[in-house]
């Protein structure tokens, strides 16, 4: 047995030495298969450094480079958009949005051009355009990003009033914010392209909410008497207008027909008048004639007697009612 045993050891420690070089050979080449093998998605690109600098960016697809450390792939979302929001955060984006019950105020509190305090929510979307600049350009992209954005924010709402940042100017100043934070990551190479700047929401601050609401209520009211008062202005002067107009267009019509029938009447004299002077006689009679016509037409029943006779009661009919 003292024999044997030393036997069976010298053929037993060569082969498991061989054995374990041989898969620690195979697990190196695996991890250096593996590092040097390298799937890009479709939204996204791949930037190799070698020994820490740049040398290439690779697309979507299946790609090679040498196994780490000599090169190194970071992969950049360029195909999405990033969304950064300020003065609220969403936990879960649904049909009933959640939003943390957080406190962002020292975000949105801004002081407003006529030195009102509003409380300003919004929304930067951005791309990344140049994923060499993004990686290697600035440090705390996300930081530096918040920090100009929330700076360019509250300089234009500082050069509006109050009533203009609620409610008619917002458009203009998501566009201003738009444009000036887009300028100064240019300057700054960040290789990030802003797609929108979004004013999700714009309030008074919470204590001073109540008194907002009433004034704004008394503007409603007053709004609404004004609109009461000009329906009825609407109704009626127009009509009285035309009633004027009616009157007037009457008195108008009055006075024409007045004129006229004078004016026809001093012609009928006149040439009444030249009759009369080449025939007075003929002419005053037929004027007579002309009266006794008009006259005598408006009388029902008529007695025609002789001037002899002294009496009237023969020819009446007593008895018969007039």
């Amino acid at each position: 047995m003292e024999v044997f045993e030393p036997e069976i050891m010298g053929q037993k420690g060569p082969y498991w030495i061989k054995t374990g070089i041989l898969i620690v050979l195979l697990v190196l080449g695996a991890i250096l298969v593996f590092s040097s093998v390298f799937q890009v998605a479709p939204n996204e690109v791949a930037v190799i450094q070698r020994f820490g600098k740049f040398v290439r960016i690779e697309g979507p697809g299946l790609h090679f480079k040498l196994p780490i450390p000599i090169e190194k792939s970071t992969k950049i979302l360029v195909d999405y958009v990033f969304k950064e929001e300020f003065g609220f955060r969403t936990l879960r984006a649904d049909v009933r949005t959640q939003y943390s019950p957080g406190n962002y105020a020292d975000e949105s509190l801004m002081l407003t051009g006529d030195l009102n305090v509003l409380n300003v929510k919004w929304v930067v979307q951005f791309r990344i355009k140049d994923p060499k600049s993004f990686l290697f350009n600035v440090r705390n992209k996300r930081k530096n990003l918040r920090d100009v954005s929330e700076s360019i924010m509250r300089e234009i709402v500082g050069d509006y009033t109050f009533n203009e940042v609620l409610t008619t100017k917002r458009l203009e100043i998501s566009d201003l914010v738009k444009q000036r934070l887009q300028e100064t990551l240019d300057r700054y190479g960040m290789g990030v392209q802003i797609d929108k700047v979004l004013l999700q929401d714009v309030n008074p601050p919470d204590p001073v909410k109540p008194a907002f609401n009433e004034v704004n209520a008394a503007k409603q009211e007053k709004e609404r008497m004004i609109n009461e008062a000009w329906e009825q202005y609407n109704k009626i002067i127009p009509r009285e207008k035309g009633l004027a107009e009616k009157t007037v267009e009457q008195a108008r019509g009055y006075a024409l027909e007045v004129v006229n029938k004078a004016q026809g009447d001093v012609a009928r004299f006149k040439a009444l008048l030249e009759e009369y002077n080449k025939a007075k006689e003929i002419t005053r009679k037929r004027l007579y004639l002309d009266a006794m016509q008009e006259v005598l037409s408006k009388i029902g029943k008529k007695f025609i007697v002789d001037k002899e006779q002294k009496s009237i009661l023969p020819l009446m009919d007593l008895n018969k009612t007039q």
